[in-house]
């Protein structure tokens, strides 16, 4: 009777042991999907970072040649924020958004965001490349300590309205971070950074 219930028991097991194991897979494959998911997600293996900086570098290369009075800017400041493609669009209510790099002596340092909000009568869509010199080490180091620094209306442009020069002096300029929009098409002109908020990303 004992050796009965024995190999009963052991019979019940060893048709049990598919099913667990079967459910112990799923729940490993599960997790492992899940980690799989999340490493997707957080643009690990991606290739965001080399398109970023490539269009930075190209942005730069026709920045330089159309006006070359941002080289002599370039080569005094302590840092240059470089957003290769902004999208501008709105319709009553309207807003922009771009990705770029932060380089610092000629290498990138961080990557930004750039996110502007737009309120009141306007009609159309534009896009456009613009670049923020950082021409002194506080205002460099007080953007890159804020969490979204935000361009004001002080700034001072060296390149604005559908790329026109504004200035071919560039010693006069005293803002302690200046910038040039250019490379504009589309509907609007005239495009202006006052309220576009920056924050670091991890592209």
């Amino acid at each position: 009777m004992a050796k009965a219930s024995k190999q009963n028991r052991q019979n019940t097991m060893s048709r049990q042991s598919p099913s667990l194991l079967t459910r112990r897979g799923f729940t490993i494959g599960a997790t492992a999907s899940l980690g799989l998911t999340a490493a997707c997600g957080n643009g690990v293996g991606n290739n965001n970072a080399a398109k970023i900086d490539a269009r930075v570098n190209a942005t730069l290369q026709q920045m330089f040649s159309e006006y070359p009075n941002t080289r002599n800017l370039a080569d005094k400041a302590t840092g240059l924020l470089v957003m290769p493609l902004v999208t501008e669009a709105g319709f009553i209510v309207g807003g922009a958004y771009g990705q770029g790099a932060l380089r610092i002596n000629g290498a990138t340092v961080d990557y930004y965001s750039t996110l502007k909000g737009n309120a009141g009568l306007q009609i159309g869509a534009q896009q456009y490349a613009h670049v923020l010199f950082f021409m002194t080490q506080d205002a460099l180091a007080g953007f890159r300590r804020s969490s979204g620094w935000a361009a004001g209306a002080d700034l001072e442009y060296v390149v604005r309205d559908e790329g026109t020069a504004l200035t071919a002096d560039t010693n006069t300029l005293t803002s302690p971070v200046l910038a040039a929009i250019f490379g504009q098409a589309g509907l609007r002109i005239g495009a202006t950074l006052e309220g576009t908020k920056y924050s670091r990303i991890i592209p």
